[in-house]
Order: structure tokens, then C-alpha cells, then sequence
């Protein structure tokens, strides 16, 4: 199971997340997630538990815990809305640019004149 961590102090490490819930049974991977540019902590990260059992007790012992001054959350991570995720191309067609007949002179855009 994938678990979602969140409300982490800025200071906790990969290792020190997976400690946390190592007493609740086997850990796949612990990771906190880290600003590309600034390679510092976002506050939240994901554990994934071999064990669906022993991830469920894991969640109910944790959520709410204060962990370095902070209560974290932690509950089952579900799969992101929409799409493939990764990259999304942008849409250049629609919403402003050129639009054929308006903003001219007479017409019902911009520079409206009457003669």
C-alpha cells in the first residue's frame, strides 16, 4: 500500500520517515518529496508498506502524531486525478488571441466608430 504523508517538518529525512513507520511492519520505500530547484522539503511525502494490514495500522497509529513539532497526516494515497500524469502539453488554440472580424473599425470590437 501506498501511504501519503503529509505536514512534515522541513527537516525530516528519508531515512528518518521510513524509521517512523518501520515499527509498523516491512517498508518498500520511504520518500520525502523535494522542490527541484531548491532541493528542500515540500512538506510531505509518500512510504509504500508491503502489507496492506500493517500499513492500515501504521496510518491509524500516526495520523495526528506530532513529529518534530508538527501533527502530520497520513492516510492511503490515491491515485492522481485526470490523465497520464508527467508532462501535459499546453493548448495554444482558443481563450484570446486573433479572432477573425472583431476589434477593427465598425465592427462590434475595440474601436466601435459611428459615422
Amino acid at each position: 500500500m501506498n501511504i501519503y504523508v503529509g505536514n512534515l517538518s522541513w527537516n525530516l529525512s528519508d531515512q528518518e520517515l521510513e524509521n517512523l513507520f518501520s515499527e509498523f511492519g516491512e517498508i518498500s520505500s520511504a520518500k520525502i518529496v523535494l522542490d527541484k530547484f531548491s532541493n528542500r522539503s515540500k512538506g510531505f511525502g509518500f512510504v509504500e508498506m508491503a502489507n496492506d494490514e500493517e500499513a492500515k495500522a501504521a496510518i491509524e497509529a500516526l495520523n495526528g502524531k506530532e513529529i518534530d513539532g508538527r501533527n502530520i497526516v497520513v492516510n492511503e494515497s490515491r491515485p492522481k486525478e485526470g490523465g497520464s500524469g508527467g508532462y501535459k502539453k499546453k493548448s495554444f488554440g482558443g481563450g484570446g488571441g486573433y479572432k477573425k472580424g472583431g476589434g477593427g473599425y465598425g465592427s462590434r470590437g475595440g474601436y466601435d466608430r459611428k459615422y
